[in-house]
């Protein structure tokens, strides 16, 4: 592979930009929604190691960002905005979507857990994408 194509500042910024748009989704947005549907209480997300649960999350869409940036790069191709946001909603709901559906019904997670997590991808893919074609 060869990621000499790819703007590196593009992916750190699609790399905050997913870890903030985390922050919002899974908090004020369907923070409480989201627990609810899976049990959690606040008491109980507290007792996690968040260093790890963070730090993890952060290096995990760091990496997301880095293959998106390969993929959309064309290897040295420009790419056009709407193509590249085109790709990144094919990924975000086509596979990361698709796939947590196939998980969530056999974990017997509801349809709105199902929705309020794959959305989070499909919105996160493309706005990570937009900064990717911007920069």
């Amino acid at each position: 592979m060869d990621f000499s194509t790819i703007s590196w500042l593009g992916v750190v910024v699609a790399t905050i930009s997913t870890f903030v748009l985390g922050a919002i989704w899974y908090g004020p947005i369907f923070g409480k929604a989201w627990m609810n549907e899976m049990g959690f209480t606040e008491e109980q997300l507290k007792e996690g190691n968040m260093l790890k649960i963070y730090g993890t999350t952060f290096v995990l869409e760091f990496i997301m960002a880095t293959l998106l940036a390969y993929t959309l790069s064309g290897h040295g191709e420009p790419l056009e905005m709407s193509v590249a946001i085109y790709h990144a909603i094919i990924i975000g709901l086509g596979f990361i979507g698709l796939s947590k559906g196939v998980n969530y019904l056999f974990n017997r997670h509801s349809f709105k857990v199902w929705f309020i997590d794959s959305f989070y991808f499909v919105i996160s893919f493309t706005i990570m994408a937009i900064i990717l074609t911007v920069l």
